[in-house]
């Protein structure tokens, strides 16, 4: 929200990619890990300066001096994503460099991501590549066509599925009877595409009546920092982050299913969860309240008519799969899920890993155990939701940047981050909010599946949002 503190307007970050805009002069903050434990263990310290800009406040800079420079709110450096044959990083848990596997201090991901073999370079006309390396489809093999005819694309993806990679001789083996004239789930017609993302988001954020009115909440982000001093972990605001929210809000069915289950977790990885009957039937309620909101029915019905599930039962089943399903990021079996990590947040090696709620973030700021330290990014809507990104101390445990909508309600975030969960698992996920493009991170737990070999949710967060 544009907001304003002493008279200075907030920040509007550029898209990921954006055209023109300079690539990785942020440093990259994607919560995809991969050390000996988990794929996705922790978020790094590591958040480079921008060099085009001092700070992400408007008033700062002039609009003609606004960079366009990329800015991830994410990251870590237990991953070779984006780190492929840099120099030896003594900072970094495990490395990438040609040498690493001489000295057998490789990161898991390194044979995947960084000795393989490039694909032939497509002509300028060909899709625009994605940035991330991906998490394989929660539908998909690494080598089959299932749910990717005509996809852009990806360097990274061991065979293609795109128009044009018969010419390339690069097609994955099942791509003729999969993305020919037959139908089902894999063809052309079910891929979802970056408008319909756009266009179901736009619906999915017009019918959320449940959201927080402006007068319900009274937000004081206090003092806007560049990038660059995110690691210093200075507290630069003696205020709560909420000055008032109307708590009636909580009252609603989907906030208080919601609230419930905040408190069913330990948030220190490396304890298995102990989740009883009352627990497990506090997420059934949870899941069958919002399947009555109108965001729900919304996202259904686009799953629905994209081929991805036949009936409203199997979608909410995944649902429950998906993100409350237990898996292991430390060294117990079964202490972490999807909606732990994302809405009720952990602590791993000393650091806050996901945590992206609002709700949440008030309860425990609240109760005196977070405490607000700065933000580095306000967005642009004039109402709720918005989003924010920020510093902060969980009982002691810093969080780097953290980004949250505010005065969302909850089905609204479960539903978003579960539309690009389902349709860009491990990419960037391109929506549309009000009119202001916005743009969502999803990463897949590739160790451990269910069902026919569906992926639990490991993380998602949001990475950018543009003037």
């Amino acid at each position: 929200m544009q907001a304003t503190t002493a008279g200075v307007a907030q920040p509007v970050l550029s898209p990921l990619g954006g055209d023109g805009g300079s690539q990785g002069t942020g440093g990259e903050l994607a919560e995809l890990s991969s050390g000996d434990q988990a794929l996705v263990s922790q978020e790094s310290e590591a958040l480079s300066s921008l060099l085009t800009a001092p700070c992400w406040c408007f008033g700062q800079t002039s609009t003609s001096q606004r960079p366009t420079a990329v800015l991830r709110l994410e990251g870590n450096l237990e991953s070779c994503a984006s780190r492929c044959a840099e120099k030896f990083d003594r900072d970094a848990v495990c490395q990438c460099d040609r040498r690493c596997p001489v000295h057998g201090d490789c990161c898991d991901d390194y044979e995947q991501l960084c000795a393989v073999e490039e694909d032939p370079a497509e002509p300028a006309s060909s899709p625009e590549v994605e940035e991330e390396p991906p998490t394989r489809s929660l539908y998909a093999a690494p080598s089959s066509c299932r749910g990717r005819c005509r996809e852009a694309f990806d360097r990274h993806d061991a065979c293609h599925c795109n128009d044009r990679c018969r010419e390339f001789g690069n097609c994955c083996v099942d791509f003729e009877s999969l993305c020919g004239e037959q139908g089902g789930f894999s063809h052309s017609s079910d891929t979802i595409t970056k408008e319909e993302l756009q266009s179901i988001s736009e619906k999915i954020y017009a019918v959320d009546t449940n959201k927080a009115r402006k007068e319900d909440i009274i937000l004081n982000p206090q003092n806007c920092i560049p990038p660059s001093e995110t690691r210093d972990r200075v507290d630069r605001c003696p205020e709560l982050l909420f000055t008032y929210v109307n708590e009636k809000l909580f009252s609603k069915p989907t906030y208080a299913a919601f609230i419930k289950l905040l408190n069913n977790y330990q948030r220190a990885t490396g304890h298995s969860e102990r989740l009883g009957a009352q627990e497990l039937a506090e997420q059934d309620a949870f899941l069958g309240e919002i399947m009555k909101t109108a965001v729900m029915k919304e996202l259904y019905g686009f799953l629905h008519h994209q081929n991805r599930y036949s009936s409203e039962p199997e979608f909410v089943d995944d649902l429950k799969n998906m993100w409350f399903g237990l898996y292991s990021r430390g060294s117990e079996q079964g202490d972490s899920s999807g909606f732990e990590h994302v809405f009720s947040g952990e602590v791993k090696k000393g650091k806050v890993t996901g945590f992206h709620n609002w709700i949440r973030f008030y309860l425990q700021e609240k109760e005196g155990l977070v405490d607000y330290y700065s933000h580095i990014y306000d967005g642009p809507w004039d109402s709720y939701p918005d989003v924010l990104a920020m510093q902060f101390s969980w009982d002691g445990y810093y969080k780097e940047v953290g980004s949250a909508f505010i005065g969302s309600s909850p089905e609204f975030e479960f539903a978003l981050y579960s539309l690009c969960f389902i349709a860009r698992p491990g990419r960037t996920c391109q929506l549309s909010l009000g009119g202001y493009p916005l743009s969502i991170q999803t990463y897949a737990w590739d160790k451990t599946t269910y069902g026919n070999g569906r992926k639990y949710i490991a993380t998602a967060y949001i990475v950018s949002s543009t003037q």
